[in-house]
C-alpha cells in the first residue's frame, strides 16, 4: 500500500500522507514522494496542497529501524529525506499545508516546507527529538527560528512541548488556524485560488525569500533583478500590464486577470 499519493486536478496537485493513524516518515514515504515530486513538475500543476489521511498529520520519522542501523547508513537515510523534503520547499509553486491532529518531528519539518500553513483549531505541534537524545534531523529547530525567533526555536526544541495551533500561528510559524471542519476547505479554497495566479512571479518571491534567508537583505537585492526582470517577459505580465494601464486611462478600477502561468 502507498503511504503518499498524489493527484492533479484543475491545476492543482494534492499530495496525501497515507500511511495512518501515525503517518510516520519512513523509506517508502521519501521515495513515493520524491517520485510525485517529478511528477508534478513535469505537469502543469500550478500550486501543490499537501494534507494528511487519517486522526494526525505525522508523528515524525518511523524510528523502529534506528537502533540497529550503523551511524553511515543513517546518515544516508536522512540525507535522502532532507533532499526530497527540500525538493517540495524549492518547487517553483505555491506550496500549502493542512495540517490536523498532531504533527511531530520530522511531520513538522515536512509541513515547514510549506510556503503558508493552514491548521485545525486542535492541531498540536513539536520536536519530540529530545526525548530521544537527538536533535531536529531534518532543519526543524532552525526553520522555526527563521519564522518565530531564536528564543522560542529553542525552548520548543528543549522541551519538546506540545504547542497549540494558535500558539504557533501568535509567533509566526504557521499562517492560519481554522476550525477543524473547515480546515480542507479553507486551505483547499486558497490552493486552488493560487493555482489560477502568476506563477512565475510566485516562484520568483520564493526565490528571493531563499536568498533574503541565506544572505539577508542586502543579499535578496543583490538578486533581486537577476530573478524579478525576466518576468517583463512573461505572458502573465503582458497581459496584466497592458490591462492595468488602460483601466488606468479609462479611469475604471483594475480588472481581475485570467493567469496563464506563463
Amino acid at each position: 500500500m502507498p503511504h503518499l499519493t498524489h493527484s492533479i486536478d484543475d491545476g492543482l496537485a494534492t499530495l496525501v500522507l497515507n500511511n495512518p493513524p501515525q503517518n510516520r516518515i519512513g523509506p517508502q514515504l521519501a521515495t513515493e514522494l520524491s517520485e510525485a515530486l517529478e511528477s508534478i513538475g513535469r505537469s502543469g500543476a500550478r500550486a501543490v496542497l499537501v494534507r494528511a489521511e487519517g486522526p494526525d498529520f505525522s508523528f515524525g520519522g518511523d524510528i523502529v529501524d534506528w537502533p540497529g542501523a550503523d551511524v553511515r547508513e543513517l546518515r544516508t537515510l536522512f540525507e535522502r529525506y532532507m533532499q526530497v523534503f527540500n525538493q517540495l520547499e524549492r518547487l517553483p509553486l505555491p506550496v500549502i499545508a493542512a495540517v490536523h491532529g498532531l504533527c511531530f518531528g520530522g511531520g513538522l519539518e515536512l509541513a515547514l516546507r510549506a510556503d503558508v500553513v493552514f491548521a485545525a483549531e486542535t492541531a498540536r505541534f513539536g520536536h519530540p527529538e529530545q526525548t530521544l537524545g537527538i536533535v531536529t534531523l531534518l532543519g526543524g529547530i532552525y526553520r522555526v527560528a527563521e519564522r518565530a525567533g531564536r528564543a522560542r526555536a529553542a525552548e520548543w526544541a528543549l522541551t519538546s512541548e506540545q504547542v497549540p495551533a494558535a500558539v504557533m500561528a501568535d509567533a509566526g510559524v504557521i499562517n492560519r488556524v481554522v476550525p477543524d471542519d473547515a480546515l480542507l476547505t479553507e486551505a483547499t479554497a486558497f490552493a486552488r485560488k493560487a493555482a489560477k495566479g502568476p506563477t512565475r512571479a510566485y516562484a520568483a518571491h520564493k526565490a528571493l525569500l531563499r536568498a533574503w534567508a541565506v544572505g539577508g537583505i542586502s543579499a535578496a537585492d543583490e538578486a533581486m533583478f537577476d530573478i524579478a526582470m525576466p518576468l517583463f517577459e512573461t505572458e502573465d505580465v503582458t497581459t496584466g500590464l497592458a490591462s492595468a494601464v488602460k483601466a488606468f486611462k479609462a479611469g475604471l478600477p483594475r480588472p481581475a486577470i485570467d493567469f496563464q502561468g506563463r
